[in-house]
């Protein structure tokens, strides 16, 4: 239990285990047993360790995770993310959801109801059909915007994790904790960029790929299969015409409308034949001249997941839970979890 936690707080604050040995002064073999359980660090030690990764010594005591059963996906080859900010992210998913199902526990697990069934998709070639059928899977209408994707994701038993992750290279990554699947997110992308990630997620769990496509080919469908799910052909056709012969500013209250980027709206539109490809061209080198292929402009409200914050505020006022412990869980003030909890005033 405490050797998953120094794990945690160790990959939180980027250090590796030699640099984090030279600093409370062990041999890096020491961190690595008190990491595996193998020994366990005495309080001296483990007071070290609290300055040296800036915590309390109480937050080596929860159990982080632990008991639950996870299955990570797995980054993708070429990212260039380093095996310890790889190794935080996983950490950083098994801690939340250590105190989400806390709450889990405490209200009874049936309040999640039956977790989506995945890998049950038939994959096909055409990207607009595997898109109709992933939003047959999640039963949600197959035209039209969708307005708010978290809430949808939540709302269908799958859970959702923002983390705070200063790393351009980490976008998002799915896995099942307890058998339910989960999509963990960087919530410091744009909110255009977080919703075409989540269903680009969504995709890998739910559609039955083929163990001998090669893994740049799945990305790339389901980067096709997140575009057509946001923006249809018929949806495209319905909003921008069967022809544009140039990209004007009207185009950017249909990128309102259906919560996407400009970039996907041209990429989309040129996928419909709707522009040329020598117009979709000089549009992403002016945008990427601009710095809209890393950073376009926000349009829209960032979405939050809600489901975890609801789960307390409800313990929290049915008294199953202290108004204390609902701060500990949540990670907030006990003053901001109060004004959310309180009684309505007549």
């Amino acid at each position: 239990m405490v050797g998953k936690a120094i794990k945690y707080f160790r990959l939180k604050n980027n250090l590796t285990i030699r640099e984090l040995a030279s600093k409370i002064k062990v041999t890096p073999m020491a961190i690595s047993n008190y990491e595996r359980d193998a020994r366990k660090p005495d309080i001296k030690t483990l007071n070290s360790l609290a300055t040296a990764l800036g915590i309390k010594v109480s937050d080596f005591l929860d159990d982080n995770g632990k008991t639950l059963k996870f299955e990570h996906g797995e980054f993708r080859k070429n990212v260039r993310l380093t095996k310890n900010r790889q190794e935080y992210i996983q950490e950083a998913v098994e801690e939340y959801f250590g105190r989400f199902y806390k709450i889990i526990k405490i209200l009874g697990k049936e309040i999640l109801g039956e977790p989506p069934k995945m890998h049950v998709i038939p994959l096909v070639e055409n990207s607009e059909l595997n898109a109709k059928e992933l939003k047959k899977y999640l039963e949600i209408t197959v035209r039209g915007p969708i307005e708010n994707i978290v809430e949808l994701l939540e709302s269908k038993g799958i859970l959702i994790v923002y983390l705070d992750i200063e790393d351009e290279d980490f976008s998002g990554i799915n896995g099942s904790v307890n058998e339910r699947p989960y999509i963990a997110i960087n919530q410091n992308m744009t909110a255009e960029r977080i919703r075409s990630t989540l269903i680009h997620e969504v995709a890998h769990f739910a559609f039955n790929w083929s163990n001998s496509m090669p893994e740049k080919q799945i990305e790339k469908q389901a980067t096709a299969i997140s575009g057509s799910f946001l923006f249809s052909y018929e949806d495209a056709i319905h909003e921008l015409g069967n022809k544009r012969t140039k990209i004007t500013k009207d185009m950017l209250q249909v990128c309102r409308k259906y919560g996407i980027s400009m970039f996907l709206l041209v990429k989309r539109a040129n996928l419909c034949n709707i522009i040329t490809d020598g117009l979709a061209k000089n549009f992403f080198i002016k945008a990427s001249k601009a710095g809209w292929r890393k950073a376009e402009p926000e349009r829209i409200i960032k979405e939050r997941p809600n489901l975890f914050a609801n789960l307390v505020y409800r313990a929290v006022c049915e008294n199953e839970i202290t108004l204390q412990k609902g701060a500990e869980l949540l990670k907030v003030p006990c003053d901001k979890l109060k004004k959310e909890c309180c009684e309505i005033e007549g």
